[in-house]
């Protein structure tokens, strides 16, 4: 990011797409005021502190209604930050945005896992390369709570398209991967997601398995070792908190790392275990090799009755090492949604359509990841450089 301006080359590549001037240089304006206003990002406030002139109608104009396509322009951020990231994992994490009204699209009072409650809120599923230092939300899902499927209402009033229909969250995740990777041409990563909350899933590692995408799913330690119809000895452990803690009474494993933010040694007790019923190696089925094995992985504290967290992985019994990386990566994410939804707005919006939504969490997105590059190459942003143009 050199010439006249790091941004303006930035912006020239991400909105390639947008087929109007108009378009990418509204592009650039929002953008600029995302990286540079203070507090609240409306944009009321973008055109007053940004533009300097009443330009509120031309923003609302960029955001809410212009046509364009958001998936180029989040493919464009994936390969900016990717080339500088070199991301080692992608970490799923949901996004909860609170509501006070019911006129935003996909608010509903529902369950946020993130949040541990019921909350009158929009729910999202935001995809994050996640590199050893830095991680950047590309790509992302609305989560349409059933009642929406037949608010034929709200669905006009808020646009949203005849095909968006209420999914299990595991099948927004899968959705994203396929575009990903089938549409960008995206290298996968290994996955790296939280499922605690989820009793889908299996569906979801299933379909990570049918991709051939390596993951470690945090899990409930309620979660069932096998179908109940397969267990034949009762005194067999039936949930995968129960067999980690048999295979932790056999030996636990100590691991230390450098605390990514404060750069003290840190450190945790590791329990690995098999899950039962797994394939033979190598075993092919209806033409097809059958996915890698999964295995149990617990993190034990030292002296502690249960475990912290339970993961399922397909990783094999030895990539322990290779699971504390994983982790680090998604503590690294935790950060950046901190300053994804705060810092660049992504929470700065009333989201009341469907096509307005997704605009400007792409956009919001990509100041972050503005910012994450211009921090990985040692740049100061230059305040000059961030003005309009005149």
């Amino acid at each position: 990011m050199t010439d006249v301006s790091a941004l303006d080359d930035y912006c020239n590549e991400l909105f390639a797409s947008l087929g109007r001037s108009d378009q990418r240089r509204w592009g650039e304006v929002y953008l600029r005021g995302l990286l540079t206003v203070p507090g609240r990002k409306s944009i009321r406030r973008i055109s007053e502190l940004v533009v300097g002139r009443d330009a509120d109608q031309s923003l609302q104009q960029f955001v809410n209604q212009s046509p364009w396509e958001w998936a180029p322009v989040r493919r464009g951020l994936a390969e900016q930050v990717g080339r500088v990231l070199r991301p080692r994992a992608w970490v799923v994490r949901e996004v909860v945005f609170p509501k006070n009204g019911d006129s935003s699209v996909g608010v509903a009072r529902q369950y946020a896992p993130t949040a541990g409650r019921m909350l009158n809120c929009q729910r999202a599923m935001g995809v994050f390369l996640a590199g050893e230092h830095a991680s950047s939300a590309v790509n992302w899902r609305l989560v349409l709570p059933r009642a929406w499927d037949d608010a034929d209402d709200l669905r006009a009033k808020t646009r949203v398209p005849e095909h968006e229909r209420s999914k299990p969250a595991w099948q927004y995740v899968l959705d994203s991967f396929d575009e990903m990777i089938g549409d960008w041409g995206l290298r996968p990563a290994p996955v790296v997601v939280d499922a605690s909350s989820d009793p889908g899933v299996f569906p979801l590692l299933s379909g990570l398995d049918e991709r051939r995408l390596p993951y470690l799913a945090q899990v409930s330690p309620a979660t069932p070792a096998l179908p109940v119809n397969l267990v034949g000895d009762t005194r067999r452990p039936r949930t995968v908190g129960q067999l980690a803690a048999a295979a932790a009474q056999r030996g636990r494993t100590t691991l230390s790392w450098r605390d990514g933010r404060t750069g003290a040694s840190v450190g945790s007790e590791f329990v690995v275990a098999a899950m039962p019923g797994q394939p033979v190696a190598g075993d092919v089925r209806h033409g097809h090799p059958h996915p890698r094995a999964r295995h149990i992985v617990a993190e034990w504290p030292t002296g502690a009755a249960r475990p912290r967290a339970v993961w399922l992985t397909n990783l094999g019994a030895a990539g322990l090492r290779e699971t504390v990386g994983l982790l680090r990566a998604r503590a690294r994410v935790e950060v950046d949604v901190n300053r994804l939804t705060e810092e660049f707005g992504l929470r700065h919006f009333e989201g009341r359509s469907f096509q307005g939504w997704h605009h400007h969490a792409t956009l919001a997105s990509a100041a972050h990841g503005y910012r994450l590059l211009c921090e990985a190459g040692g740049e100061a942003l230059a305040e000059e450089r961030l003005r309009p143009h005149a």
